[in-house]
């Protein structure tokens, strides 16, 4: 029902109307871009053009006037009694040379000494610009209007031999030949703008073409008509649907993936772009975009439920772009799982109980058909006690009867296997849980318990050794496991917690410590990865008691 009413939905949108064609909005929009970009980087270029020019003529003028005063001929004829006679001699040929418009040397009342035309010559300086040379002795540049019109000048003044101020040069270059340089620059430039426009032009249609090609020739209203149709149907499956690209960052997830991961209560949050391990840390996604094989109905831990994964890659061009993935729940089997797993524990620990006690009778059946009564009473005696002792302590330090059998159970299977497991003295559990902390209390406990047996079993020049300390002194409930077996490498550590990661070669394994983090994380416990003191692995569980129930 649900699937034709979308069929419908989808039919009903009507085909988009396409007003311009996307090349020509490309091309239009591009080559407007880079018309408007070098028109203002054009009039930056002149106007920085136009003052560095200004600036360099100025510093030739001023470089020029230093030159002219500190010139002895022009310091000795200021002695003479018609000082213009010689220095308008001196002045001429260097106003040729630098092709400055003017020279003039003037003394300390600015009456002119020389001139480019000599009427002027015996009359005052025009521009008044003239007093900071004369009076502070400074040397600098000036933009004023003089005798030949506005120019820029560098001005330095004159000394005597006493350091005393006896007139100054004045250099100009007219600002007219100056704004012609400019303009003649001015002009490459254009030119050499109006090729690189010309030539974005081109680039803008190349692109344009491109990029229609890598759309398939559509349209951009065709195309969201396509992701609106892609949007509908994927948030009306009920499977959870998560795609990467080729980096594995998500680039799709639909809401029954949300749901499955986050809950129907979860807050919305966006996801797309971000890396696939931030969400599930265990993928193996990225085997599929290595290998691009196919992967069907693998089994896994997603938020608060067990699902079976499809993977499946995406190819384009016979290229691996991304791959995607699908999910459903297993909630049934979850459950039946957790059954099973917990009757499984039980029923290897009354095995072990079973075995342990079937060798005991074996072995005092034996001392007594050898006639050793006494050794078989001694035989007898001792295990009663280390019975007694174990089940007492149980007893008076755990008030769960569930944990009691539990360990127990694994007391007796360690015994079987001839490993010592013992109990710290101070470990108390008078706190009890009910719901989720119990289920998650005995399937870390077990797991942890069962892993430890594991690694201790075998290993040569050291004895086989598991140590259990737990408290529920404070705000959480702490239970450590500690074994004398080889331990974690350093390699391994960032993994160990890693759905379907495990140390044995078993293909089946890898999922126990996934679980029991994830219960526990569920509850707000944790499970950390410690140094041990007997040399091996050291696990240490947290529940907080907050939210638990306690019973006497």
């Amino acid at each position: 029902m649900m699937i034709n009413a979308h069929r419908k939905d989808i039919k009903s949108i009507s085909k988009p109307k396409i007003k311009f064609n996307l090349k020509m909005k490309m091309i239009f929009l591009i080559s407007l871009l880079i018309v408007g970009i070098f028109i203002i980087f054009g009039l930056f270029l002149r106007s920085f053009i136009s003052t560095t020019t200004e600036d360099q003529m100025g510093k030739r003028a001023l470089s020029v006037a230093q030159t002219v005063a500190n010139m002895p001929e022009i310091k000795e004829a200021f002695l003479l009694d018609d000082p213009a006679s010689v220095i308008q001699e001196v002045v001429k040929p260097i106003q040729q040379d630098t092709a400055a418009e003017y020279i003039v040397v003037g003394n300390r009342e600015g009456i002119r000494y020389s001139h480019p035309e000599p009427n002027h010559l015996g009359k005052k300086m025009v521009g008044g610009d003239n007093e900071r040379a004369l009076t502070k002795g400074e040397s600098y540049i000036s933009k004023k209007v003089g005798s030949l019109g506005l120019s820029i000048r560098g001005k330095v003044p004159i000394y005597d031999g006493n350091d005393e101020i006896i007139g100054l040069v004045s250099v100009g270059f007219l600002n007219e030949d100056i704004q012609s340089i400019i303009k003649e620059q001015s002009k490459s430039l254009w030119f050499t703008l109006f090729c690189i426009v010309l030539l974005g032009i081109t680039g803008a249609i190349i692109i344009s073409y491109y990029i229609k090609r890598l759309l398939s020739n559509m349209e951009p209203e065709e195309i969201s008509d396509l992701l609106l149709q892609k949007e509908a149907i994927l948030e009306s499956t009920h499977e959870g649907m998560i795609a990467v690209n080729k980096q594995g960052l998500i680039t799709m997830m639909n809401a029954a993936a949300k749901r499955i991961l986050f809950g129907k209560g979860s807050v919305e949050r966006h996801y797309i772009g971000r890396s696939i391990t931030e969400l599930i840390p265990h993928t193996d996604i990225f085997a599929v975009l290595a290998h691009g094989e196919n992967q069907y109905n693998r089994e896994m831990v997603l938020g608060d439920h067990i699902v079976l994964v499809n993977r499946m890659p995406i190819i384009r061009e016979k290229s691996i772009v991304g791959a995607v993935s699908t999910f459903r729940k297993k909630t049934e089997i979850e459950h039946v799982t957790k059954e099973l797993s917990q009757i499984k524990q039980y029923a290897n620990a009354q095995r072990a109980q079973t075995h342990e006690f079937s060798n005991k009778l074996y072995t005092i059946l034996g001392l007594l058909q050898l006639n050793q009564g006494q050794k078989a009473i001694e035989f007898i005696k001792k295990e009663k006690h280390i019975q007694l002792e174990w089940s007492q302590f149980l007893l008076e330090h755990v008030a769960d009867p569930m944990v009691q059998g539990l360990l127990q159970g694994k007391f007796n299977q360690a015994n079987e296997l001839g490993i010592t497991m013992s109990l710290d003295p101070g470990s108390q559990l008078s706190y009890r849980f009910t719901g989720d902390k119990q289920d998650a209390l005995l399937t870390g406990l077990g797991n942890l318990l069962e892993n430890a047996m594991e690694a201790v079993k075998g290993i040569e020049d050291v004895d086989p050794e598991i140590a259990i300390f737990f408290t529920d002194i404070g705000e959480d409930i702490v239970i450590e496991i500690d074994d004398s077996g080889p331990g974690i490498s350093s390699e391994h550590i960032v993994y160990i917690f890693d759905q379907g990661f495990s140390t044995k070669k078993n293909p089946n394994r890898g999922t126990g410590l996934a679980l029991c983090q994830h219960m526990l994380h569920k509850i707000g416990g944790a499970l950390m990865l410690e140094e041990g003191e007997l040399g091996g692995a050291c696990f240490v569980m947290t529940i907080p008691k907050n939210g638990g129930q306690q019973h006497e």
